[in-house]
């Protein structure tokens, strides 16, 4: 069998390029269908590095988690400058097919929900947007109730002999992330003694690149949502671009960037 597998039964291009139903016959619609369905393809990818780095922390393997987190970053470069392609689009473009969209949205992403439940990022009223039962509602209810990527990483810090405070290593993982300043404090420790703590300060730093990547690309996305609709509301009810820019000052590891004053 292994003989016979040619590129196209490998990498199912039978299925995967029969995915791309416009509903309408205009030009463009293509070009969104395909931008959206990468992202989620990429966002699939960065899924699989999340698990496998929330793991590795878990082992205290902080050497080898450096490369799923570089990965991260990369692929959110990329998703980065997709917009610039969606970015031909002009409104007039746009709203030849809008109509069509309905009332889906990219806000009702389950993987980028699952993303942000994986970093950290914990809003569980995006849950209400998935019916009980469904495989996105369940995917999403188990991100939830598992800790996030920071609150490894603060795990680990801790084995590593940190004092942490007792409500950022046993919480209600659940519930948004509320910054701490012994959390700040032991972070800022390692900063002041790279050397001493070296495999941590590079866990920190790849884990800033991804929140980097991430405010960097969500300041991207209002900007070409702006561009191409102005602040027209959302297809999923949303306020547009209003709700984008509301989002662009999120942090997934939020004392990463509050020590940086106290150095």
């Amino acid at each position: 069998m292994t003989a016979s597998m040619t590129y196209g039964d490998y990498l199912g291009l039978d299925q995967l390029l029969s995915a791309q139903h416009p509903v309408s016959d205009h030009h463009d619609e293509m070009l969104f269908v395909i931008i959206h369905q990468t992202k989620e393809l990429w966002l699939k990818q960065i899924l699989h590095e999340l698990k496998l780095s929330r793991e590795l922390l878990r082992e205290d393997a902080l050497i080898q988690v450096y490369k799923s987190l570089a990965r991260i970053s990369r692929i959110q470069a990329v998703m980065t400058l997709s917009w610039d392609v969606l970015a031909t689009m002009t409104p007039t473009d746009y709203s030849s097919f809008r109509d069509v969209l309905g009332t889906s949205s990219g806000f009702q992403s389950v993987q980028f929900r699952q993303m942000e439940y994986l970093l950290g990022i914990k809003d569980g009223a995006h849950l209400r947007f998935h019916a009980e039962g469904t495989p996105a509602h369940e995917a999403l209810k188990d991100a939830l109730l598992r800790p996030g990527l920071w609150d490894e990483a603060n795990a680990a810090l801790a084995r590593a002999g940190f004092a942490l405070p007792a409500e950022a290593l046993d919480r209600d993982w659940s519930q948004p992330y509320q910054p701490s300043a012994g959390v700040e404090a032991a972070w800022a420790e390692v900063y002041r003694d790279t050397k001493r703590w070296w495999p941590l300060y590079q866990l920190a730093e790849k884990l800033v690149d991804i929140d980097d990547a991430m405010t960097t690309w969500r300041h991207k996305h209002a900007v070409t949502v702006e561009r191409i609709i102005g602040f027209k509301r959302g297809t999923g009810g949303t306020a547009g671009v209003p709700y984008l820019q509301s989002t662009v000052g999120k942090r997934a590891f939020p004392e990463l960037w509050s020590l940086r004053t106290l150095l």
